[in-house]
């Protein structure tokens, strides 16, 4: 029997349709405020972000800001600071003070080999944030954000500007939260850091708060020999996602050295490698 060669052909292009609408589905928050480790400064100024919409009704209806600022609803947020930091957990926390699901984008989620369907798709993530009143979320948002390419030799090229001008144009029109978070804010374009209100700069955690981390992932039921205060001082540098994987890796070894107790010289261990790494990726840059 003779293959229809058009139903042949729409079958793949219907089901890679459908693989990118599934892509951008809202999801509850993963975290919340009080189960993060932020320095006061940085909580603070999330606390101003995720009150913003209590406040709106206050700002722009009765101090007049809805005349003077009338396309100023939108707010743009942008996250950045060193890898490991807290920014994506930051962004769920203030969807959740704001009592509203997060559709989070990845790159991935976006990106096609197909030139000009990535703009297509950047529209389709913003028309789901809107239909489903989610707040918007672009993770590492300098592979979207950065510089337009201005000497262009290449459909490639051409792309990746077209890539930024609808970006920017869907950004203008969205009235409501946009997140972003990265790590290489130094690649933005200028035009995305123009139309972002707020940029929370996310620091490596201080001695106080690095105690309070190690403290919040070491759990109650693990036995062990820990100076929370000893581990803190004795190792700066490090990130909350350092410290969740040191002590993670710690009690790994601890359990194939069949010991009954995690000892603090394993969780030195532990950091010492994951020191060790940075160095070497440091060392290569």
């Amino acid at each position: 029997m003779p293959i229809n060669p058009k139903r042949a052909g729409d079958a793949p292009k219907q089901e890679k349709k459908e693989q990118v609408e599934e892509v951008f589905i809202p999801e509850e928050p993963k975290w919340s405020l009080d189960e993060i480790i932020l320095p006061d400064e940085v909580r603070n100024q999330i606390l101003d972000v995720a009150t913003y919409a209590d406040n709106s009704h206050r700002v722009f209806e009765m101090w007049g800001f809805k005349r003077t600022h009338k396309y100023s609803r939108r707010i743009g947020v942008n996250l950045y600071g060193a890898p490991g930091t807290g920014k994506t957990m930051a962004a769920h926390a203030i969807a959740k003070e704001l009592g509203r699901q997060i559709l989070v984008v990845n790159y991935a989620d976006i990106e096609s080999k197909y030139v000009g369907e990535t703009p297509k798709n950047i529209r389709k993530a913003f028309e789901a944030a809107k239909r489903t009143n989610s707040i918007l979320f672009f993770d590492e948002a300098d592979a979207i954000l950065s510089k337009r390419v201005t000497n262009m030799t290449q459909a490639v090229d051409v792309s990746v500007n077209q890539t930024r001008s609808v970006m920017l144009m869907l950004m203008n029109e969205f009235q409501d939260f946009i997140l972003f978070a990265t790590n290489f804010i130094e690649n933005f374009d200028p035009a995305f850091m123009r139309r972002i209100s707020i940029h929370v700069k996310f620091t490596l955690p201080d001695e106080e708060c690095r105690k309070k981390l190690w403290r919040m992932y070491t759990p109650l039921e693990l036995p062990n020999n820990i100076d929370f205060d000893e581990l803190a001082k004795k190792f700066d540098g490090i990130s909350g996602s350092d410290i969740s994987n040191a002590i993670l890796n710690a009690a790994f070894k601890a359990a194939r050295l069949k010991v009954d107790s995690l000892d603090k010289s394993l969780v030195f261990e532990a950091v010492e490698n994951i020191l060790a790494s940075k160095r070497a990726n440091a060392a290569n840059i």
